[in-house]
């Protein structure tokens, strides 16, 4: 029988179905296989739901430094001028600007004004950053110009100034608002530096998608900043964007040559390079401890199996004496394992991907039972709990269980495969 009977055959397929499916009072474990089958489900769910999270969070962070801040910036080490102090002010601007358009690959790039001056209005204060930027080139930003949840018009830009929501939110301004932009590096008179404010209308209040850009950014037509700032003629660096934001270490050294002899390129992985590399630090952790729990909730495989077995011993012997093979034995109890880890990673996944898919009102469900203060924007960067659902990770979390159960499985099965059918029977 047994030399004609091929592995995984249909009889074996019932006989562990009906140990999976038997009573207590039958000699079965169908507590233990619950309990084994809900493990192994909930560590799966947790380790795609962090996978999901984890990608959802690294590419929403990223999106929002490639849709509102520069790929990378050109700007000029300091040299001395004639009246012997250090300038780091770009002169040809404009040539400079024409001349990194013009490196493959780039696809825009615009001359900045920046400065660090105080906003005020209706009393209330707060510290900013001046971004002075030409119209044209403002509308070439995607976080900014695309803002879902901007207000005002952004072709009336030349008219006034762009706020983020956060500065707005703190200063209680709205469209419509003029509000005064105090510099403290203002006019020379006799008596010394005088700060310099002027009054701007909110033609626009933008979000970015991050907390820190929109509560301290602010953008100023770019003729105005070079008056404000004292920068006439000048602009302070040239801000580049790219076709592939991923790949812009390549294109340094093009833009090097673009950009002059004393020219310096700072990309956006200089700037974001440390937090990404703790992110990849972190997700590496995260991933061996969930294992871990995969392992854990695999090895309640093996206790099922085990008392499995030991009650199954008069079956085993029965069938031995029938004529099954120790191989049959071995796969009718590596099947019943098997099964367990299986479905349990089926309903893992499931789970795991509703989670992933419908997150936005599950966080919503319980930033309400916390009372609101579930995620903090200040502390998080950005505005809410992101989650991306990548094959890959699912079929990693797939893999990853549904090994470590056919793996804990197989030593109960040979346990019972190997057992005599004599000692097994004797006191029966």
């Amino acid at each position: 029988m047994s030399s004609r009977t091929p592995p995984f055959a249909a009889f074996e397929w019932s006989i562990a179905w009906r140990y999976l499916r038997a009573r207590r009072a039958e000699g079965g474990v169908s507590v233990m296989t619950v309990i084994s089958l809900v493990g192994v489900a909930l560590a799966v769910f947790a380790l795609i739901a962090t996978l999901a999270v984890r990608s959802g969070f690294r590419t929403e962070f990223v999106g929002t430094i490639l849709g509102a801040n520069a790929h990378a910036t050109i700007y000029y080490s300091g040299a001395v001028d004639e009246s012997g102090r250090r300038n780091s002010t770009i002169a040809d601007f404009d040539a400079v600007a024409e001349r990194l358009a013009g490196v493959p690959g780039v696809t825009s790039a615009a001359p900045l004004i920046k400065g660090q001056v105080m906003a005020a209005n209706q009393g209330r204060n707060a510290g900013v950053e001046v971004f002075g930027i030409r119209a044209d080139d403002l509308r070439q930003i995607p976080g900014i110009a695309q803002s879902e949840r901007a207000r005002g018009d952004i072709d009336q830009f030349g008219e006034g100034i762009a706020i983020g929501e956060g500065v707005a939110r703190e200063i209680q301004a709205r469209v419509g608002d003029r509000i005064r932009i105090i510099s403290p590096e203002g006019v020379q008179t006799a008596f010394g530096t005088s700060p310099r404010v002027n009054s701007y209308e909110v033609v626009y209040i933008f979000s970015a998608g991050r907390y820190d850009i929109d509560r301290t950014r602010v953008y100023l037509p770019f003729a105005e900043a070079q008056s404000f700032f004292n920068r006439d003629g000048v602009a302070d660096e040239i801000e580049v964007m790219v076709e592939d934001p991923e790949r812009v270490e390549t294109m340094i050294h093009p833009l090097l040559s673009a950009g002059g002899e004393r020219a310096m390129v700072w990309t956006w992985r200089d700037s974001a390079g440390g937090f990404l590399r703790a992110l990849d630090i972190e997700d590496n952790v995260m991933f061996i401890i969930l294992s871990i729990l995969v392992l854990i909730a695999a090895m309640n495989i093996i206790s099922g199996l085990i008392m499995l077995v030991k009650n199954k011993g008069r079956d085993i012997g029965i069938l031995r004496t029938m004529g099954l093979s120790e191989g049959s034995i071995l796969r009718v109890f590596f099947l019943c394992g098997s099964l367990i880890g299986v479905v349990g990673t089926a309903i893992g996944v499931i789970a795991g991907c509703l989670f992933a898919l419908y997150i936005d009102p599950i966080f919503a469900f319980v930033n309400y039972l916390s009372g609101g203060g579930a995620w903090d924007p200040s502390v998080r960067g950005i505005y809410a709990l992101p989650a991306e659902l990548r094959l890959e990770d699912v079929l990693k979390a797939v893999g990853l269980s549904l090994g470590l159960s056919f793996v804990v499985t197989i030593f109960p099965a040979r346990r019972a495969a190997r057992m005599n059918p004599v000692e097994a029977l004797r006191y029966e």
